[in-house]
């Protein structure tokens, strides 16, 4: 065990319990996903709150997609403005509690209350990424270079297993409340207080261990929270020189497009497409972080060993047949097999992108340069899913065709990583820095 969680892969002065502490928030906010956006509030939105309307899947992309947009053009200056005032723990402590406020929220929402379950959706899905970008800026303080991929593995390895347990509970509430003939109306909302409890709880562990490294800048001008759209045009101008740390960049629009389908709607296409009843999706899900925690946890070590390239590469190619064979089949039985490959893939690649960015930002601009890998995250957390729910409003509610196009983001994610260099690119952040 020793020889696995070793403190020879963290920088001088970082003690495993705070990288502990760090990992403890993946295990908080996967909750999040989980139940509300992946498992259980998705599904709810669309077959209980819009009452299975054509536009509902569409809407509850489009819901997804305005947030993101938000996080997009807010969280580099956001970032920015934690760097030079040493703030990244404060900020992340205040979104953390909006976004449990605003999940807890989610139980007002009932049947036919689209716009409020839009509107608590928008609210608590913006705050979770921007605590998910505010998380992943600590990596590389805690990191040595040639251990990032074990240490990202860490933290998504425990999320999979917060994101179980959280789920697990819910599930084991959902069995009891249908045992007693309620409905979805009724036991939804409470899923979604268990979710915030348990993200609240655990985010609480990584306040307790987790130190703020940045150091203050007092003569550095602080970026108010007004002008992060100025911030973001500054970064990216300033991201250009970074010319693989952007092509990377360029790599994950297209890939987590793909992921963000895989994220937003697998509980609908399950129920929806494949026949799953609501509990028998909330397993499926289980099932597939079990998966993920494999990926998660055996890819972070493979990664440092092979390469981080190669081991994304290898994720991607593992999508692609994930989409062909959730289009094709037919059977619960077949959707299984796709769902335990998308499961190791989705820890693998989520793993593997965090630790190859963590490689290529200057050290002393972690929040401002993870801030703008958030915004790639997140316009294509924009482009795939809404991409998906577009095709299948136009198609006329072909699912399986939605699902089997989203393979060429995979395909287009796998082109864009050929030409990233990461040894170059970690050269180019540390010889920046210098300077």
């Amino acid at each position: 065990m020793k020889a696995l969680f070793s403190s020879d892969a963290l920088n001088p002065g970082v003690r495993l319990r705070e990288v502990f502490g760090w990992a403890m928030y993946d295990f908080a906010n996967s909750g999040y996903t989980t139940v509300v956006i992946t498992a259980v509030f998705a599904a709810y939105f669309v077959g209980g709150v819009a009452q299975g309307a054509s536009w509902a899947t569409l809407a509850w992309t489009v819901g997804l997609s305005i947030s993101y947009a938000i996080v997009m053009l807010t969280m580099p200056g956001l970032g920015a403005w934690a760097d030079r005032t040493a703030g990244k723990k404060r900020l992340l402590m205040a979104v953390t509690a909006a976004c449990v406020l605003s999940t807890a929220a989610l139980a007002l929402v009932g049947p036919g209350q689209v716009a409020l379950g839009l509107g608590l959706l928008i609210l608590s899905n913006t705050f979770y990424a921007f605590g998910e970008s505010l998380t992943a800026s600590f990596l590389p303080e805690l990191a040595k270079p040639e251990a990032m991929g074990r240490v990202s593995g860490w933290g998504w390895a425990l999320g999979y297993i917060g994101g179980m347990l959280t789920l697990g509970v819910c599930l084991a509430y959902v069995l009891a409340a249908q045992a007693r003939g309620e409905s979805g109306s009724q036991f939804v909302p409470i899923t979604m207080l268990i979710t915030a409890a348990v993200y609240g709880l655990a985010a609480s562990v990584t306040f307790a261990l987790m130190k703020e490294h940045s150091p203050l800048q007092p003569h550095a001008p602080v970026v108010g929270l007004f002008q992060s759209l100025k911030q973001l045009k500054q970064t990216l101008q300033d991201a250009r020189p970074y010319e693989d740390f952007t092509r990377l960049m360029a790599c994950a629009v297209a890939y987590q497009g793909g992921v963000a389908v895989a994220i937003s709607l697998a509980a609908i296409y399950a129920e929806q497409v494949i026949g799953f009843q609501p509990q028998e999706t909330m397993v499926l899900i289980f099932v597939l972080n079990i998966a993920a925690f494999v990926g998660a946890f055996v890819f972070g070590y493979a990664q440092d060993r092979i390469g981080h390239k190669l081991a994304l590469a290898l994720t991607l190619l593992g999508w692609i047949l994930t989409c062909v064979i959730a289009a094709l089949s037919s059977t619960k039985e077949v959707f299984w097999w796709a769902a335990a490959i998308a499961g190791v893939c989705m820890g693998s690649s989520q793993s593997s992108g965090r630790a190859m960015a963590g490689l290529m930002v200057p050290p002393a601009r972690l929040g401002e340069f993870f801030g703008l890998w958030t915004f790639a995250i997140r316009l294509a957390s924009i482009l795939g899913p809404l991409s998906y729910g577009l095709i299948t409003w136009l198609s006329g509610g072909n699912q399986r065709l939605a699902i089997g196009s989203t393979s060429l983001l995979f395909v287009l994610g796998l082109i864009l990583l050929m030409p990233v260099n990461v040894a170059r690119g970690r050269r180019m952040a540390l010889g920046q820095a210098e300077t």
